[in-house]
């Protein structure tokens, strides 16, 4: 997998979860997500983590739990496209976002939109 780091502040806003998936476009939406979060920060956390486990957490289950404004600590988020994980979302200390994809294309969009984004 190729990746890439930026900040998750830009300026005074925090870039969420939701807009990462949002950003990935169509390349999301057939995916399913296995999330982990090591610092429990809302309820949602815990639905996400049993929807994971379950298997059941498709890319708008997974957008309808991570509304503006919802804030992870330490978590990632895997999507996966049958058995193979196609890109992962990891969120550092709520400080910066490390984004991996197996293929490099799906950055793109990230690299103009964010600052401060570098290779991994």
């Amino acid at each position: 997998m190729k990746g890439i780091t930026f900040p998750a502040w830009q300026g005074s806003r925090y870039v969420t979860l939701a807009e990462l998936v949002v950003c990935l476009g169509d390349f999301a939406l057939d995916l399913t997500w296995r999330v982990e979060c090591e610092e429990i920060v809302d309820t949602r956390c815990v639905e996400m983590q049993k929807r994971s486990a379950e298997g059941d957490l498709d890319t708008l289950t997974l957008l309808s739990l991570t509304t503006p404004g919802f804030q992870m600590i330490d978590a990632q988020a895997r999507g996966f496209a049958g058995e193979a994980a196609v890109v992962v979302l990891t969120e550092v200390d709520s400080s910066s976002w490390e984004i991996s994809a197996v293929d490099p294309a799906v950055l793109r969009p990230f690299r103009g939109r964010y600052r401060g984004v570098r290779a991994l």
